[in-house]
């Protein structure tokens, strides 16, 4: 080949072949229709909900199809890498249910097609670069950041259909081989570019598995695929990687849309074999009556860690993004209210090309929905769990009084064929149960509209329980004040003679309920003071009568 000297002078350690790396990396032996996606987030630390999005769209795609979902880590830009950023990515993660089959998961590389951070891939990268040089479809740039300015600034005053590195502007592009050997022996730093075969004003045609068919313009750039340090670009890599390891959907964010001419290119320049596209759109946020990205720098939420501090369940989550990714999910729900999500026909034809608005209300019914099934003693171990770590105060007093939240949450959940949506996320368990606990409980006393301090104090004064009362017993105890005192024994005898009556019933146990819990509107009361006691209800109501006097 012509450009063996030059190979040999810019690439002088020993590197596998592309021949080598192939018999490394055989195509896999999965089922016909088999999906083998991926992840491959950059270690920052920060994942964001949209990334979240995009990797379930990925794990789910391979789920549905007997695939294989493996996460990559992106590494090559050192700049934006953060300390530990890849253990907390996987972290969250794994905490919302994306756990690969291969690749990186904590602390250890699983997969027969690694290593999975491309850090570790350098000798892959250049042995392709090699090639491609080699070929002659790749080619050294020694053009330095001024040199790279003024050609823009050429550019703007010439009116070039592309800004970039392309046509009479790529200046290294037919550098004899014995110069480009001597100024990279004198230490000149260079770059190695693709030699692109872009046509100006032609087209390429691809279909997108979301979008269906897209027309764009040709690449026409001699883009990076090695930087001055040896390192590959996102593009080259993306290439190399997807190809060995044997990718067969890209699934990624709309922004990316933008590189697939290029990216085709590289597949093509190769000799690979390009996967499939699919676009997903970006997660956006209503706001003055306009739709926008969700922004990591306004928006709380577009961080994954907010969901967690917050309490959601992290199956809850997964459960609105899936009324995201598909607009039949919810009908399918409703048909299918115990199975798992996963059971969900799940194709990425049917996700839509327009962004999916966010809606926090959303959120908190799917979530509300989500733990209202809980058992009580389930709903009370999340909860302690998500105290441990977020709200310590509450831990201590939890781990103070063991089994006494799950007797709480059992109220109205255990058994019943409608549990009551009060609890949206383990973050409001603190405010749902604090009447329970005297560290949390404030000895308020909202009264009914129709009921004056007066006749407040006494139902109070003459009000008398009793723990060993069942709960027939115990209302009776209650209709019967309520008689004694002039309100109607029901509901129904007050609505036909209002004026016969104070009120009814009911108003006389809300003033009982105030006085017990501080609130109007709560569980099964009779329920509540069982689980308080006879020595703390008789105590709270003598304290609300007492306020009365």
């Amino acid at each position: 080949m012509p450009n063996t000297a030059l190979a040999a002078a810019l690439f002088p350690n020993s590197l596998p072949t592309p021949e080598e790396l192939e018999a490394r990396y055989p195509a896999r032996n999965l089922p016909e229709g088999a999906r083998v996606t991926r992840f491959a987030p950059s270690p920052t630390g920060f994942l964001h909900i949209g990334s979240l999005y995009t990797a379930f769209v990925n794990q789910l795609t391979a789920r549905v199809t007997g695939g294989v979902f493996f996460l990559r880590v992106e590494d090559t830009d050192k700049k934006r890498e953060v300390e530990g950023g890849v253990g907390s990515l996987l972290k969250s993660l794994a905490a919302f249910g994306i756990v690969p089959d291969e690749g990186q998961a904590m602390g250890a590389e699983t997969g027969a097609y690694g290593p999975y951070t491309q850090s570790r891939r350098r000798d892959i990268y250049q042995a392709f670069a090699k090639d491609l040089l080699l070929r002659g479809l790749a080619y050294p740039c020694f053009c330095t950041e001024d040199e790279l300015s003024d050609l823009r600034e050429e550019q703007e005053h010439e009116g070039a259909v592309q800004k970039g590195y392309w046509g009479k502007w790529a200046r290294c592009r037919d550098l004899p081989a014995d110069e480009a050997i001597r100024r990279a022996a004198n230490g000149e730093a260079w770059v190695l570019r693709l030699r692109s075969s872009g046509v100006a004003d032609k087209r390429i045609a691809f279909t997108d598995e979301v979008r269906g068919k897209i027309e764009m313009p040709e690449n026409m750039l001699d883009a990076v695929l090695l930087k001055t340090d040896g390192v590959p670009t996102y593009h080259f890599a993306h290439a190399v990687d997807d190809h060995l390891m044997r990718t067969t959907h890209v699934i990624r964010s709309e922004e990316w849309l933008a590189s697939v001419p290029l990216h085709l290119q590289l597949f093509s320049a190769c000799g690979f074999k390009a996967p499939k596209y699919a676009h997903i759109s970006a997660l956006m946020k209503q706001e003055d009556g306009n739709k926008r990205k969700l922004s990591k720098r306004k928006d709380p939420e577009a961080a994954v860690s907010w969901f967690t501090r917050q309490g959601y369940p992290s199956y809850a989550v997964l459960e609105y993004l899936m009324c995201l990714i598909s607009s039949q999910f919810e009908d399918w729900r409703r048909a299918n209210p115990a199975a798992l999500h996963e059971a969900f026909p799940f194709t990425l034809k049917k996700m839509s090309a327009s962004g999916a608005l966010f809606d926090p209300v959303k959120l908190i019914d799917v979530s509300k929905g989500v733990i209202a099934p809980m058992p009580g003693a389930e709903l009370a171990a999340r909860a302690g769990d998500w105290a441990r770590e977020f709200d310590r105060q509450l831990a201590d007093i939890l781990a103070a009084r063991p089994g006494y939240l799950a007797q709480i949450l059992a109220i109205d959940r255990d058994g019943a064929k409608k549990p009551r949506k009060d609890i949206s996320r383990y973050g409001e368990v603190r405010e749902y149960a604090s009447y329970f606990f005297d560290e949390l409980f404030t000895p308020e006393l909202p009264l009914p509209d129709s009921v004056t301090n007066a006749d407040a104090a006494a139902i109070l004064g003459e009000y008398d329980y009793s723990a060993e009362d069942g709960k027939d017993a115990w209302f009776g105890r209650i209709r019967d004040l309520a008689v004694r005192l002039g309100y109607a024994a029901a509901p129904r005898e007050y609505k036909e003679t209002p004026a016969a009556f104070k009120g009814h019933v009911g108003d006389v146990s809300a003033v009982i309920r105030a006085a017990v819990t501080g609130r109007l509107n709560t569980p099964d009361l009779w329920s509540i003071c069982r689980v308080l006691g006879e020595e703390r209800v008789r105590a709270r109501i003598a304290l609300a009568a007492a306020r009365l006097v």
